[in-house]
Formats: C-alpha cells, structure tokens, sequence
C-alpha cells in the first residue's frame, strides 16, 4: 500500500493541474474577449498619455 500514499499526491496534483489549464483555455476569447481588449487597450493609452511630454513647454 506504500505505492498508493506515493502516487496519490502526485495524481491529485496532476488533476488539478489539468483542470486549470481546461479553465484556463475555455475563458480565453469568446464575449470577454473584446471587454478584456478595450481595457487592456484603455489602460495602455492612459499610460502612453502620461509619458507624454506636454505639447507647450514653458519657457
């Protein structure tokens, strides 16, 4: 029975691991999709916008 307790740990992890990477994969694309894009993109031309020089430099 010592194979047993030596394989199960290893067997659940295996199991879990796979169902995750199944999340994982099925949450990818889809209706979420253009929401994830449009704020990645948002969050992306704020940062852009702030590491802009102003257009008026005082002089």
């Amino acid at each position: 029975m010592d194979y047993v307790s030596a394989l199960l740990p290893p067997a659940v992890m295996a199991v879990f691991f796979i169902g995750l990477i199944r999340v994982i994969v099925k949450t990818q694309g889809g209706a979420n999709k253009a929401k994830e894009d449009a704020v990645v993109d948002a969050a992306l031309a704020q940062a852009e916008g702030a590491r802009q020089p102003s257009p008026h430099p005082k002089a």
